[in-house]
């Protein structure tokens, strides 16, 4: 049985493109720094800085503001032989370590919309290209489990880095300092980029220099890939609340044996275990759902995201053992996202043509500035609001989703009828 196992796993290792382990390894890098600040963020910003939750909210919206350019122009780059997607995603990690020696100097709120538009741009560029890589070098019966690799390498980067930095907290009480690591982080993956990443299949195919509007034009004119898009901005706006509302609900609202909310270390440990929990489940949940269609993937997703806001609810309203509470909403939480991203991908790969994929990802990862636009200041003003409304805004979430699944299911419906065709 041992020899057994041993033989299927060298057996699907090989079959996974050394770009795609390269790529991982920078990645898991940078999502360590990105762990000392993610969710720390808010905190620091509302309790350290002295901003209110809703200024701090639509700081972190301006990032998808300037995101959204980024997006649009690192797609079109990402597709363009003159520039590449290697070039691109070069140019994202040097804008993204500079945004974070701005957050570290930040101490009003100028400063940090600046931070926050120079951050949207480097997240703007960095996803189109970063994701069309991964693409290129994924086949048809592996692609899942490629983007599940990438993942896995985010998942396991944020837990050492979000865990590291609670207890860094604890010894130095200064913030600022993640920062600083954070913008190391990027220098090392710039670093990763620069010497083991080259530019993949998609330029050397593209017989045809594809006219950047008409690339556009064409993208807007596949009703499948819109449809897509309409739901998965539900996902991104959920995603949203994890990165940046709920630590601070939890410092400030979620109360069990003393009158102030749960303690950054507690935070740090639950968020800890939530991407445990994603790192764990990534894989079996990929190969589980392997069989399901896409949409009924997503629609796997969206039902656990409906239990885990269902959760969050109990865990700040209820009397006792909140932490509990809080604890299994993240775990669900974590499985919701390990059933979505592959998945996601792995759709829109397959819905794109081979020479549009920098474009296509670029309006994929449009759905994350549109998502984190509504999300952050939509939770920022509701923790700004009295306790019943910052208590009830989870239960209107898990509402929400019923009609994600609608959109899904119609999805379903075009693609069975083109299919059938």
């Amino acid at each position: 049985m041992k020899l057994a196992s041993q033989s299927q796993l060298s057996s699907w290792l090989p079959s996974i493109h050394p770009q795609v382990w390269i790529l991982a390894i920078g990645r898991f890098f940078s999502e360590v720094g990105t762990g000392f600040t993610l969710f720390y963020a808010p905190i620091f910003f509302v309790n350290e800085v002295g901003l209110s939750a809703t200024s701090v909210g639509v700081a972190l919206a301006c990032a998808s503001i300037s995101g959204i350019f980024g997006r649009i122009v690192g797609g079109s780059l990402a597709d363009s032989r003159d520039w590449g997607r290697r070039r691109t995603l070069l140019l994202a990690t040097a804008i993204s370590a500079i945004a974070s020696l701005v957050f570290a100097a930040t101490n009003n709120f100028t400063i940090l919309v600046i931070g926050n538009l120079i951050n949207g741009l480097g997240i703007g560029f960095y996803w189109p290209a970063v994701e069309a890589i991964v693409a290129d070098a994924s086949e048809i019966e592996n692609r899942r489990e490629t983007f599940a690799i990438s993942r896995l390498a985010d998942n396991l980067g944020l837990a050492i880095g979000i865990t590291l930095a609670g207890f860094l907290i604890a010894i130095i009480g200064s913030y600022r300092w993640l920062f600083m690591i954070d913008a190391i982080s990027f220098l090392v993956f710039f670093g990763i980029i620069y010497v083991g990443v080259s530019d993949t299949k998609a330029q050397e195919i593209d017989q045809e220099k594809t006219q950047y509007f008409a690339s556009w034009m064409a993208v807007f004119r596949d009703r499948r890939f819109l449809v897509y898009i309409a739901a998965n901005i539900f996902f991104t706006i959920y995603i949203s609340q994890i990165h940046s509302i709920l630590p601070l609900y939890f410092k400030n609202f979620v109360i069990e044996s003393t009158d102030r909310g749960f303690a950054e270390t507690t935070i740090s440990r639950l968020f800890a275990w939530h991407l445990v929990v994603a790192i764990i489940c990534q894989l079996p949940v990929t190969s589980a759902l392997k069989r399901c269609s896409h949409t009924l993937a997503l629609t796997v997703s969206g039902i656990l995201w409906a239990v885990g806001f269902g959760l969050i609810w109990v865990s700040g309203t209820a009397t006792s053992h909140n932490m509990v509470w809080a604890a299994l909403a993240l775990g669900v939480f974590a499985f919701a996202i390990s059933s979505y991203t592959p998945s996601a991908a792995s759709l829109v790969t397959e819905l794109a043509p081979e020479n549009q994929r920098g474009v296509y990802f670029s309006i994929n990862a449009l759905c994350w500035a549109v998502g984190y636009s509504i999300g952050h200041p939509l939770g920022g003003w509701a923790l700004d609001q009295p306790r019943i409304i910052a208590d009830r805004f989870w239960l209107c979430f898990s509402l929400s989703v019923a009609l994600a699944v609608v959109i899904l299911q119609y999805l379903n419906r075009i693609l069975a009828n083109e299919s059938a065709k």
